[in-house]
């Protein structure tokens, strides 16, 4: 049970809500200062990427969610006390064949989808590549785009998840308040004030997705390769001017901004397909319990681990 591995650390709710607490603070003042800038987003990063260049943006706009990595992974091992192993996964060890497998195939399914949107639209992109600079995004971006989503991942689909299902004894008040925090933390990105609120409908829906696949498989793998896939390929393939990703990639998205039922595909078909996929593949069952569940006791559980230590 990938809940009760939140056991296996030196319990105190208070270590639950400083990351979180903390993080969100972070987001809010950057939410309060885009609002009450008096000088227009788009204008401002344009401002700054005149001045320092994409790549260098790319680094300042990813830097403090990769840093974040690391004080989460710091916080649960030396505070908590619990291994990142088992912050990751119900397993015995982290299944890096899972990973792979969902970053290969979201991926490429994104990959085609985004080049068979510009053969049907070429009206809407530019091609913007040049060699030495995406090389150097290439390099960064290999890097630093999975820190930053996997940052994201044991943040809320491990740490916050771990922590709330304990706390409420049962994995439907952990999936909901951990997808809808997701989605609301998007709420300050360009997109957002572009589009329309919306599209909040895409991030909460892809919050849902995360928690869905990581409460049915018991473990992280799936949604850290899914999110790393995800970015990797916004960040490498097609930019635009006015996204949270602004970098040397490839394409260059030049159409008008919309709220159209494109957003909404995601969610309501493509997501629902992969679940499939990653069920028949994984051999899900029992949904109603895996996501609505009860969680274990403390005693029970940590007599269940001693038990299958000893056989």
């Amino acid at each position: 049970m990938f809940i009760e591995q939140g056991y296996k650390g030196n319990l105190g709710m208070w270590k639950y809500w400083v990351p979180i607490l903390g993080f969100s603070a972070m987001m809010v003042a950057n939410y309060i200062m885009t609002i009450n800038s008096p000088v227009d987003t788009d204008v401002m990063m344009k401002n700054i990427i005149d001045k320092i260049g994409l790549n260098a943006f790319f680094i300042l706009a990813i830097g403090p969610l990769v840093a974040g990595f690391f004080i989460i992974l710091g916080w649960v091992y030396l505070v908590h006390g619990q291994s990142i192993t088992s912050l990751t996964t119900s397993r015995k060890k982290v299944d890096w064949k899972r990973i792979i497998f969902a970053f290969s195939l979201w991926g490429g399914i994104t990959a085609v989808m985004m080049l068979a949107d510009i053969m049907l639209s070429p009206e809407d992109y530019v091609f913007n590549f040049k060699p030495i600079p995406f090389l150097v995004l290439f390099v960064m971006a290999v890097v630093l785009v999975p820190l930053q989503t996997s940052f994201e991942e044991y943040m809320f689909r491990g740490h916050l998840m771990q922590g709330l299902g304990i706390l409420a004894k049962n994995r439907w008040v952990p999936l909901i308040v951990t997808s809808v925090l997701f989605g609301v933390m998007h709420a300050a990105n360009p997109e957002v004030g572009k589009i329309g609120y919306g599209i909040m409908v895409f991030y909460i829906g892809t919050g849902f997705f995360l928690g869905i696949l990581t409460l049915m498989d018991e473990g992280l793998e799936l949604a850290i390769g899914f999110h790393a896939a995800n970015n990797l390929t916004a960040a490498l393939l097609v930019t635009a001017d006015w996204t949270a990703f602004q970098t040397n990639s490839i394409y260059k998205d030049v159409s008008q901004p919309t709220l159209g039922w494109d957003i909404f595909i995601p969610v309501l078909v493509i997501y629902p397909i992969l679940l499939l996929i990653f069920s028949k593949k994984y051999g899900w069952t029992n949904w109603k319990e895996r996501l609505t569940g009860k969680v274990m006791d403390k005693e029970i559980f940590l007599a269940q681990n001693t038990e299958e230590a000893h056989v």
